[in-house]
């Protein structure tokens, strides 16, 4: 395998990863205190291709809003602190274009695979 196809598949793997969690985001856009993830490429080994650096969780906190149904403690009062709940902290219009990014550089990474291979292949040609 030439250095511009591992490259490329290196990248394919990382982009992968990141489009999974975007996708996941995406998925759990209206989940109450899901907190969203995201992908962070880095330099492959030996400066070559590209991996996952690391995969981190959004720590802020989400927004509130009114819970479906008030709760009351035992004395049968209704708590006030008990009638909000965080919502997630995914960003629909963040990820759309965490997406259209992704596909982007996938797109550029399998062009380079098509690229080789078609080089390749005229190389052997020319050696028949």
């Amino acid at each position: 395998m030439t250095d511009a196809i591992a490259s490329a598949q290196s990248a394919l793997s990382a982009l992968t990863t990141s489009l999974a969690a975007t996708a996941n985001n995406v998925a759990n856009l209206n989940t109450d205190g899901y907190k969203s993830k995201d992908v962070r490429l880095e330099t492959g080994p030996q400066g070559r291709g590209v991996r996952v650096g690391e995969v981190a969780e959004d720590t802020a906190a989400g927004g509130y809003r009114p819970a479906a149904v008030s709760s009351q403690n035992e004395s049968g009062v209704s708590d006030p602190s008990a009638a909000l709940v965080e919502t997630s902290t995914v960003d629909l219009a963040r990820q759309t274009v965490a997406m259209v990014e992704t596909s982007r550089a996938f797109e550029a990474n399998v062009a380079v695979v098509r690229t080789q291979d078609d080089m390749v292949g005229a190389l052997l040609d020319m050696r028949v």
